[in-house]
């Protein structure tokens, strides 16, 4: 049987992932088998960036196979929006960092993934949204969680009250993404980005990732005191005397992650 999901390997250290399930890309049952799978693989290796997209030049994902849903029960539409929810988590949850290539239409769960990510690279031309209350439901994968936390209330409740559509430009100057490009330069930005994240000394940037999901959800003292832990996570590898070594030499660090 055919794999929804597809993984490429780039510069030894990046992994991209494919959502293959056209035509929108969405999340079925079997897609969210066969996303879990390369996570459990992700999570075993020594890579340093995840790069999500679609297949395709027009959907990233549009959430979940509605069709799928329409033959379900309401006990099984239930479970089966568990399982995303518990998948987009599971993603959130890399320790490395993950970045939402986001090549085409992004609403819904679509928009859910992307946001479970740490970085955003969106084409200008494309749409996204949570447009979960124009089918008369509410996001139930994180988005009204991971919204707020990211752009604030008030936006946050405008974008989700209205199922309002956004541009790519759009969700830039609202801080959605971090970044817009054409669609035909969206592959090579993305990766450039993910080359400069996989340059640094990879137990840094894991730990500056964990410092700062970990420390915006307590108060500014108990922060403090969980970045402090995760810097001293730092202090006896062996990366950090690379990064010294290279300073003083004028030259390019060689991290090994250890």
């Amino acid at each position: 049987m055919r794999k929804t999901v597809k993984v490429d390997i780039h510069d030894s250290h990046i992994v991209m992932i494919t959502l293959d399930n056209q035509p929108a890309n969405a999340f079925s049952l079997r897609l969210l088998d066969d996303l879990n799978q390369v996570l459990f693989d992700v999570e075993q290796s020594d890579c340093r960036v995840v790069i999500f997209r679609g297949s395709g030049q027009k959907v990233f994902c549009a959430g979940a196979d509605l069709k799928e849903r329409e033959k379900m029960t309401d006990e099984e539409a239930v479970a089966t929006v568990r399982k995303i929810k518990e998948t987009i988590t599971r993603i959130e949850q890399l320790s490395m960092p993950t970045i939402a290539s986001m090549n085409g239409v992004a609403f819904g769960g679509g928009l859910e993934l992307a946001l479970a990510c740490d970085i955003r690279i969106s084409s200008e031309e494309i749409q996204m949204g949570l447009t979960e209350t124009s089918l008369g439901i509410i996001p139930g994968a994180g988005g009204t969680q991971r919204l707020a936390r990211l752009i604030g209330i008030g936006k946050a409740k405008y974008l989700i009250f209205t199922a309002k559509r956004l541009t790519g430009r759009e969700a830039k100057d609202i801080g959605i993404v971090e970044e817009v490009t054409t669609q035909e330069k969206l592959e090579d930005l993305t990766l450039q980005v993910a080359r400069d994240i996989a340059s640094n000394g990879p137990i840094g940037v894991k730990q500056a990732k964990k410092a700062i999901q970990d420390g915006i959800q307590a108060d500014l003292a108990t922060g403090l005191k969980i970045e402090e832990s995760c810097y001293m996570a730092t202090i006896p590898t062996a990366d950090r005397m690379e990064g010294l070594r290279a300073f003083k030499e004028k030259r390019k660090p060689q991290y090994k992650g250890e």
